[in-house]
């Protein structure tokens, strides 16, 4: 892919790109610096303890912590392909990146921005299972079966990024060469290219907001068909049920919400664009550890047993 960038890259002027990022008020910068950094730290931390705590127990073998377990895991390369860089370009003065680093970075975002939603989507499919039809859930989502479901996802976010670099990446650029954003995203490009850029605009739209709205879509009809059938369970059943449901639920209005309105509209930028997009980058992956250790007692107890067992062990030691 990179000697395609290169061969592509004859034709441009443009060498690399320069960031207007969050701000250009260099106290306001500072401030960022700091709670992003920490929103970063949180990130991994949080997402590292999921993903621990359920490769360490017995949680693995489930189906609906088995996608957990790779949420966390691409929650953690989304916000890493876009966080770091924006975090050090906060105290730099001139905020720049290469063409082929930009190409490579509005890949990866879509890659992984991609899965996500097929993850979530896949997880939304599971609790249906899971509530709908218990007697055959562990027949219906056997190991198997849970790993193709995952490879899909890992298939369908790199066809969805590869169309969307592709349509970038033979558009030539002759300079301006300043994006109004904080990383590079499939529009904020556009309006550099040097060449109508209509048709193409058409296309990511379609592309992207089929992907955001569809499976958007497919989450709420999914989540209503599973809240209307809570009402023949059991006030117990009903409790979990929400508790688990209640979580995912949050963490899809959280995400698909910002999503749905920065792909789902024509090729158009917004000044509130990079502030709609640090939910998704960074928000997001933040939330979702608390949001299902919060709300998620079969986590909690499993962190409880992992740290008293640590503690324990550490005591024999002794």
């Amino acid at each position: 892919m990179t000697s395609w960038i290169h061969s592509t890259e004859t034709v441009n002027n443009v060498t690399e790109f320069i960031f207007w990022g969050l701000s250009q008020n260099a106290k306001i910068e500072e401030a960022c610096f700091v709670v992003f950094s920490f929103f970063y730290m949180v990130i991994i931390l949080g997402n590292l303890l999921i993903m621990f705590t359920v490769c360490l127990s017995n949680l693995f073998k489930s189906p609906m912590y088995f996608f957990l377990n790779f949420l966390s895991f691409v929650d953690i390369c989304y916000s890493s392909v876009t966080a770091p860089k924006m975090i050090v370009d906060l105290l730099a003065k001139k905020k720049t990146i290469s063409y082929v680093g930009c190409m490579l970075q509005l890949f990866v975002v879509h890659f992984f921005g991609c899965t996500e939603i097929f993850i979530l989507t896949v997880m939304a499919y599971d609790r249906y299972v899971a509530i709908c039809k218990p007697l055959h859930y562990m027949t219906i989502m056997d190991r198997e079966r849970c790993n193709k479901m995952l490879l899909g996802t890992w298939v369908g976010g790199f066809l969805h990024s590869i169309i969307q670099v592709a349509l970038v990446v033979q558009l030539p650029f002759c300079g301006p060469n300043e994006i109004d954003h904080y990383f590079c995203d499939v529009h904020p490009v556009l309006k550099l290219a040097c060449t109508d850029t209509y048709v193409v605009g058409v296309i990511v739209t379609a592309n992207s907001g089929t992907i955001a709205l569809g499976s958007f879509v497919i989450l709420l009809i999914s989540y209503t068909v599973i809240l209307v059938s809570l009402r023949k369970q059991s006030a117990e059943g009903r409790r979990k049920a929400l508790s688990t449901c209640g979580s995912h639920i949050a963490v899809v209005i959280i995400f698909f919400g910002p999503c749905t309105f920065m792909y789902m509209r024509p090729d158009t930028t917004f000044s509130e664009d990079k502030m709609v997009a640090v939910f998704y980058t960074i928000i997001t992956p933040m939330l979702n550890p608390l949001i299902y250790t919060l709300r998620n007692a079969e986590v909690k107890n499993a962190m409880k047993k992992l740290w008293s067992r640590k503690i324990f062990s550490e005591d024999n030691g002794k």
